[in-house]
This record gives structure tokens, sequence and C-alpha cells, in this order.
């Protein structure tokens, strides 16, 4: 008797799993992991860097208290001068501006923020810090690097996605052609989660204990900023945003545990954008299984890339994949740098986080859980809007795409995904 009541119990919890949504999952399982959520935010997407720079230049001309940045890198270019020209202008109007940018993301970029262009930088009232500078014997700072990528305007609004600051988003490079990216402007309460993020990396890095109801949405929630692109879905202002934050020693496997979730909760579809995809053996297992529930996986990454080796890493897995029923898009339109995941058209993350063992389990990352269908349905209508510049992946492509050497490369990249 007592185990056909624990039998019964069993169908019972199962029969109420297979019941909840996708969307609910997530939420629950974050939920349970500390994340919160909050249901009062606008989420507007940036597709490109044209109107990822054009809005946040707008935002910062309307700023009115503080401006907080925490970049993998500024590259020294045209970009960047006009931004700082901008956030200059800003302190001479008695705005508090406030930047920080990565050591070895500034040092590992070809137009790198020398000492004397910091110096000018500070002498025109820009507070900017460099987080864990590389110095002697430099193997001590490879491991936790800040690849976040964050702006929060008077604590009202704020930046995050994929790019850095960099005129390459806009015009491309030589190497790769076009860089596809996008970004996102978050309008409600998970602003203040990120401006959390902010300070207390600053004081990490600066010593300062910056804090106080104005650096926070309060009553007057930044209805002077205008100009901006619209969210226009009919959930603007009511959609559920829970923000992820990857901290060493603090948060070491959120990236992994919301992908490996996300993955496992799906009941119709999966649609995965990521430049570095080197996986671990958890996700790649998560995704082999989701094709088995019947679940449609489809996975886009770039025949180009910025970095040498990584791809070959990736061109293998995603062929390993497509043997066990992944629909794999390979993008030729240039170099896909975005991030993000759709799961059953119910909700997506957008973010810093790559889904290699840098990420996963080594640097500071921050993605945007967004529990929207709307923008879901965005992210979604962007991965199908580049299909026609991508090849997808079969036996026969993959032979044309990879020469014997070339799979032989990617075989033996896959044994240094650890390290990629």
């Amino acid at each position: 008797m007592k185990f056909r009541i624990v039998l019964l119990l069993l169908l019972i919890a199962v029969s109420k799993t297979n019941a909840q949504t996708s969307d609910s999952l997530i939420v629950g399982q974050l939920r349970e992991y500390g994340i919160k959520f909050s249901d009062d935010n606008s989420v507007t997407l940036l597709m490109n860097g044209h109107e990822k720079f054009d809005d946040l230049f707008q935002s910062i001309r309307d700023a009115k208290s503080s401006i907080h940045l925490e970049y993998f890198n500024f590259r020294n270019d045209s970009i960047a001068s006009r931004l700082f020209e901008l956030l200059a202008q800003k302190h001479k109007e008695g705005v508090e501006v406030r930047a920080l940018f990565d050591g070895f993301g500034n040092d590992s970029n070809n137009k790198p923020l020398r000492k004397k262009h910091l110096q000018k930088l500070r002498d025109e009232g820009i507070e900017i810090y460099e987080f864990d500078p590389i110095r002697f014997p430099w193997v001590n700072h490879v491991w936790t690097r800040d690849h976040r990528k964050i702006v929060v305007i008077d604590g009202k609004i704020a930046y995050t996605g994929g790019m850095n600051v960099a005129d390459y988003y806009i015009k491309g490079t030589n190497v790769v052609g076009k860089w596809r990216d996008m970004h996102c402007r978050i309008d409600g309460s998970a602003v203040n989660e990120l401006q959390q993020i902010f300070l207390r990396i600053w004081k990490k890095t600066t010593g300062q204990d910056i804090h106080g109801a104005k650096y926070y949405r309060g009553y007057n929630n930044g209805g002077y900023f205008k100009a901006l692109k619209s969210d226009t879905c009919l959930s603007a202002g009511h959609k559920m945003v829970g923000i992820i934050n990857r901290e060493p020693h603090t948060s070491n496997d959120i990236i992994r545990k919301f992908y490996t979730d996300a993955i496992n909760d799906a009941k119709d579809s999966i649609k995965l954008i990521n430049p570095y995809l080197t996986l671990n053996y958890t996700l790649k297992k998560a995704l082999r299984n989701a094709v088995k529930r019947g679940v449609k996986v489809e996975i886009m990454v770039s025949a180009h890339s910025d970095i040498p080796l990584t791809p070959d890493c990736v061109f293998y897995n995603v062929h390993r994949l497509m043997k066990h029923g992944v629909d794999v898009w390979i993008y030729k339109g240039g170099f896909h740098h975005t991030k993000v995941i759709m799961v059953d058209g119910k909700f997506c993350t957008v973010g810093s986080a790559n889904l290699n063992s840098r990420s996963l389990n080594f640097d500071y990352e921050e993605n945007a859980v967004i529990v929207d269908p709307c923008t879901t349905k965005e992210l979604s209508d962007m991965f199908d809007h580049d299909k026609p510049y991508s090849f997808k992946l079969t036996q026969d492509s993959w032979d044309l795409f990879r020469s014997p050497w070339k799979k032989f490369v990617g075989w033996f990249a896959h044994l240094l995904s650890p390290v990629l």
C-alpha cells in the first residue's frame, strides 16, 4: 500500500512538472537560486551598432545626475572619442561620470587606451579606472576578467548586451567584414539590479563606496528621456525581467545553470546564437536530449571570427550536434557576435555571456532574462532574418566547408575547449 502511495505521488509530481510551461519553470528555478524578477519593465532591442550608439548617446545627452559605464574595453577610435567628448560635456553640466574597463580587454584590442588618454579623460572630469591591470607575473591575471557590458544612466535606464565600445560595430573590419551584434535598453525595476552590479565592482576596483537613493529608481523614473527608440510591444512597461550575474566565488555557476535549465525546460523550440560555442559536456547533452524530446533546436554560428582556434572547436561541436538532429546555420554575412537564446517563444536572454569556458567558469558576466513572448519573437525574427545570409549545415555542405585538415584542427581544438 505504501509503495502505491509513493508511486502515485511521484506520478502527480511528474505530471505537474510536465504541465508547467518553460517560462514558469525557468523563473521558479532562478528564484530558488536567489534571482529577483520584476514585472514593470520595458525592454527595447537595439539590433545593430547604429541603433545602440544612437540611442545610448541620446540617453547620455538627457542625463541629469549620473552616468555609469562598465565595459570589457573602450577601443580608442572614433566612437569612443565621440562618447568621451559627450561624457566630458555632461561633467561640465554637473553630472557624475564613472567608467570601468577590463585590463585584459584593453591590452588585447588593437587600439587600447594608454596612460596619456586616461589622464586626459580624468582631467576632463571623467572618473575612469582599469579593472585588474595586467602586471608581472601576468599569469595571475589570466582567469577572472570583467567581460560585462553595462551602462546605467541616472539610475533610471540601463543598457546591456554583446557590444563594447568600438567603431567596428558600425563599420565592420577587413578581417571579418560586417560585425553583427545587438544590445537592449531596459526601463524598469531591473535597472536597480544592474546599478548594484556596477557599484559593487566600482567599490572593488576603486575603494569608493557610492550609495544613495538618487542612484536608484524612485518616484521620478526617467520620463525626461526623449527621442529614444520605443518598445513597441503591447507588454511594454509590464515585462518580467531578471538579471543573472556571474561573479567569481559568489555566483560561479549561474550562467551554466540558466542555459542548462533553459534547454532542459524547453517543450517546443530553441533558437540559439553564440559566437564562441565551445560548450561543455552538460550543455551538449542537454541539447541532444532536447532533440530526443521532440524540441526543434536551431543554432546559428558565424563562418567568420575575430580569434583563432576557437571557431574550429565551434565547427566541430555544431557538426556533432547536427548529426544528433540539431538544425545548424552557418552565418556568412560577417561576424555574428550576438549572444542570445529564445525558448518556446516565451522567454529569451540578452547579455555578455558566451558559451565558452571563460564565460561559464571564470569571467564576470551578466545577462538579462526576459520573460516576454513579444521580445522573444523580435529576437526569433532576427534569427529567421539572418537565415538567407547563412547556409544550413548538412554532411555535404560540411565536406565543402571544412577540408580534411580543418576537420582535424577542429577535433584537436575541441580537446582544448576547457581553456578556450
